[in-house]
């Protein structure tokens, strides 16, 4: 039943499983090397703060969905394609294994910004700067790496198939 229902659909379930991967991966990036370049040319920390942390709300409100949708349209095409029974099925384990800490990586992004949210609320912006500093330096580009592996297993994946 999924076998045929991915046969079927398989055009519009590859295409967001691939987009939602474009859309997460390419957020980040254009995040890490335009916006947050941007963002470091304002000097004071009251003033880029708020605006780096509106700008991640923005991002991870954005790629959310397509955490989601890249989760729904793999698990349905690895089961429709049966991918379990063939000599590839490693690669469907690496793929979930790689976006599974690019989610736990997301959430813990989430939880900082908010986080710093509240610091520069209370004034303590070298508390907000430190927390939102780790996301920009440390967390996105693992996300980004991360992500690029991702999408390199995919690719892998897809042509032996």
């Amino acid at each position: 039943m999924m076998s045929s229902f991915v046969m079927e659909y398989r055009l519009e379930l590859i295409f967001l499983h691939v987009i939602s991967a474009v859309v997460w991966v390419g957020g980040m990036i254009a995040m890490r090397f335009a916006a947050h370049q941007a963002f470091l040319e304002i000097g004071a920390p009251i003033e880029r703060l708020p605006l780096i942390s509106k700008a991640l709300k923005r991002l991870f409100l954005l790629v959310l969905p397509f955490v989601l949708i890249l989760a729904a349209t793999g698990t349905v095409l690895t089961i429709g394609y049966g991918i379990k029974h063939t000599d590839f099925h490693y690669l469907t384990h690496v793929k979930e294994g790689i976006w599974t800490i690019m989610f736990i990586n997301l959430a813990a992004m989430m939880i900082r910004r908010s986080k710093a949210d509240r610091a520069m609320a209370m004034g303590d912006y070298k508390k907000a700067g430190e927390l939102l500093g780790l996301i920009g330096r440390v967390m996105v580009p693992v996300n980004i790496t991360l992500g690029l592996a991702a999408i390199v297993v995919g690719v892998m994946l897809r042509i032996n198939l």
